[in-house]
């Protein structure tokens, strides 16, 4: 996003982050009345474009929203909900995928709050990793003509019992709504909002071998010292690394060797 859409976005965050605050508020319920809503206004596109109209005053979008969704979600999601639509936004598509960060976000929120924010990471990872080394489990997800009733079974038969709820939920939506995007963009899209609920960055680790406490800890130091901010380690063994490293944050990538080379990676970045 850029421009307006930037802008509302960022309002958008700040907005659910107070009201999350309050514990009274139920963060699950509220992603998935947010979630709902994101799926409307996918569908209709009517609706999207007039909840987005620059042309008409902020009220009268709430107005609109207000009586479609009536007493459909709870107060908490309209008045997000609401927010949102008062906001200006560059594009019509920018709307819905802030709704849909939201709703992801405060599932998100959820784990945080039990305490199991890193396990769901760490599960959206391997999940990632999972879908990248099966090529038929991959193609029966992404399947467009495929019943999305039939591939939130598969996903339950997968992950029901073995991950945790919210893990579970982030991925159905994106497994039966992608809204376009790939099933590995959208699971990366899901690590980048875990880890910023923690202020963190994610990085992607690749070894010849498993690496040690040691060795994570100094990787870990390293890459907090050229980026400013902890940064979160997903670790994978790849033997055809040959005893060197790769790391991997958003576009940047670092190659060397754990013993040798990753200090002077690190003094070239930072510089």
């Amino acid at each position: 996003m850029n421009g307006a859409s930037r802008d509302a976005l960022g309002a958008a965050r700040e907005q659910l982050d107070a009201l999350t605050d309050n514990t009274a508020v139920d963060p699950a319920r509220l992603g998935g009345e947010l979630a709902a809503v994101t799926a409307l206004l996918h569908r209709e596109g009517t609706l999207r474009r007039a909840l987005s109209d620059p042309s008409k005053s902020g009220e009268a979008k709430a107005g609109l929203l207000r009586q479609l969704l009536g007493t459909q979600v709870g107060d908490d999601a309209l008045d997000l909900l609401a927010g949102l639509v008062r906001a200006r936004w560059s594009q019509p598509r920018d709307l819905v995928d802030a709704a849909e960060e939201l709703a992801d976000t405060a599932d998100l929120i959820a784990a945080q709050r039990r305490g199991v924010l890193d396990d769901v990471e760490d599960e959206l990872f391997r999940f990632g990793r999972i879908l990248s080394g099966n090529s038929e489990l991959r193609s029966a997800l992404a399947n467009q003509v495929a019943d999305g009733t039939a591939k939130a079974g598969l996903l339950h038969s997968l992950l029901g019992g073995r991950a945790d709820p919210v893990t579970e939920r982030l991925v159905t939506r994106l497994v039966t709504a992608p809204r376009g995007r790939s099933l590995e963009s959208g699971i990366d899209a899901l690590s980048r909002l875990a880890a910023a609920r923690r202020n963190r960055m994610v990085a992607e680790v690749t070894s010849a071998t498993p690496l040690s406490d040691q060795q994570k800890r100094r990787l870990g130091a390293a890459l907090a010292r050229i980026y400013g901010r902890q940064v979160h380690l997903n670790l994978d063994v790849d033997p055809e690394v040959l005893g060197g490293l790769r790391v991997r944050i958003g576009d940047e990538v670092i190659n060397g060797s754990i013993a040798d080379r990753l200090d002077e990676a690190a003094r070239r970045l930072a510089g």
